[in-house]
């Protein structure tokens, strides 16, 4: 009885429970208690039964808070992107560094302009002599000054590189990116060599899932555009049937609709960026993938003899 008897004394002694006969308090303290609208009910209950004390718990908590329609299922999903992004570092979603796509500080204005078009990407980092070598990042629409300005030297237009460990938490790099305005970082191994770069975007969608860009058009049979360099860029979920018709090519059509399924059948893996494929006399270069797909290839006809 004295075991009970003390269990509620502290229960009721517990500053979620003030005793009634209390004296009343004045200044903060009477302000603060005055704004806790809780009843007893529910502070008791709160008592027994307090929240969770691990990131599995809370976890399952989000799953039961939408068990009971207290939240929608994308509200949790961005919230387990939240709470999970506090174990994780730059080097678990970093682009690696074969991957990576660079300019060469000396190649020529029309081979930088080429490659920009052809990836796509708004920043690139630059490198002088070895690809390890990064001396800043380049903005693709800085490039444009250069065609308007040929005497502009391109070291000009290069903004400062951030360099950040592979063990950087993205939690502190997400707060970097919003902090400084830059929105890619260069990735350095233990050893200080480069092992890969991350952007903003690559931190958020740990969040909030996949970000579609410019370049994903929602379209049932996908897209094919032609580009000035007589190549095409050709989305991966385009329909083989309309490969066919588009290339003149005869690919079966069995288990697999789209041609980036087909592709990474016969290739055994899912690509990655910069990984080609030929088939049929022509050569696809994969550009973009996300969410473990293949979504955009650069499409060319394949040499003469080879």
């Amino acid at each position: 009885m004295a075991c009970a008897c003390g269990i509620l004394c502290r229960c009721f002694n517990h500053p979620l429970f003030p005793v009634a006969d209390s004296p009343p308090s004045t200044g903060p303290q009477r302000s603060l208690r005055h704004e806790d609208k809780r009843g007893f009910l529910q502070k008791l209950a709160e008592f027994i039964h307090p929240g969770p004390d691990s990131k599995d718990e809370l976890i399952e908590t989000l799953a039961e808070a939408e068990d009971n329609d207290i939240i929608n299922a994308e509200s949790r999903v961005m919230l387990e992107g939240v709470i999970r992004i506090a174990d994780m570092t730059a080097g678990d979603v970093m682009v690696a560094a074969p991957r990576m796509d660079v300019l060469d500080i000396h190649a020529p204005f029309d081979e930088l302009l080429h490659q920009v078009i052809g990836t796509a990407h708004s920043r690139f980092p630059v490198y002088e002599g070895e690809r390890e070598n990064i001396i800043g990042i380049l903005l693709a629409k800085d490039l444009l000054k250069l065609q308007r300005a040929p005497e502009l030297n391109i070291r000009a237009l290069l903004r400062p590189a951030t360099f950040v460990p592979e063990s950087k938490g993205l939690n502190d790099l997400l707060r970097e990116f919003r902090g400084n305005r830059n929105h890619l970082a260069i990735v350095i191994d233990e050893f200080g060599r480069v092992a890969g770069l991350i952007t903003i975007e690559d931190v958020l969608e740990q969040i909030v899932g996949e970000i579609e860009d410019e370049f994903d058009v929602v379209e049932d049979d996908g897209d094919i555009f032609a580009l000035a360099d007589s190549t095409w860029r050709v989305s991966g979920d385009t329909s083989i049937e309309r490969i066919n018709e588009s290339f003149g090519l005869k690919l079966e059509v069995n288990d697999f609709d789209t041609i980036g399924g087909l592709i990474a059948h016969t290739m055994g893996h899912v690509p990655k960026r910069g990984e080609v494929h030929e088939m049929d006399g022509l050569r696809f270069v994969v550009l973009h993938t996300k969410g473990g797909a293949v979504k955009w290839f650069k499409v060319m006809p394949m040499p003469l003899g080879a």
